[in-house]
């Protein structure tokens, strides 16, 4: 298979894996007592080294709670990601999820995902049960 975008940190480092593959059943995000996603379409990301990560569907995440950040980061396996932080009345939680909008083609699903970090949020459940 011929890819036009691929992730150039798999040629330097062969023996990374990412992998992705569907959460079975229903995710929910809670943030400062807020459900800010619910979804029962979101992905696992298994990367070597590293904890597994759910992305959540943008469709499924309540982005009126979120304003884009000036924060960015590169990865040489998933591409350049972008950050938001949270609103909540008074309260602000900075950089609070990231997405890659043009990821590279190995985890070309990963678009119009969102993820959240496990220690910004409140709770990340899976079923109903903290992950």
């Amino acid at each position: 298979m011929v890819m036009s975008n691929a992730a150039p940190g798999f040629e330097k480092y062969p023996d990374h894996t990412v992998t992705l593959e569907p959460v079975t059943g229903s995710v929910r995000i809670e943030v400062l007592g807020q459900t800010i996603a619910e979804t029962v379409a979101a992905i696992w990301l298994n990367e070597s080294r590293y904890p597994p990560v759910v992305y959540v569907p943008r469709g499924d995440v309540r982005f009126g709670l979120l304003r884009d950040s000036d924060t960015t980061t590169y990865c040489p396996f998933k591409g350049a990601a972008r950050y938001w932080s949270l609103q909540v009345g008074d309260d602000f939680i900075g950089d609070v999820a990231w997405g890659y909008d043009s990821p590279y083609d190995e985890v070309a699903a990963l678009a119009d995902h969102v993820a959240f970090y496990p220690d910004r949020v409140g709770a990340i459940l899976l079923e109903g049960k903290p992950l």
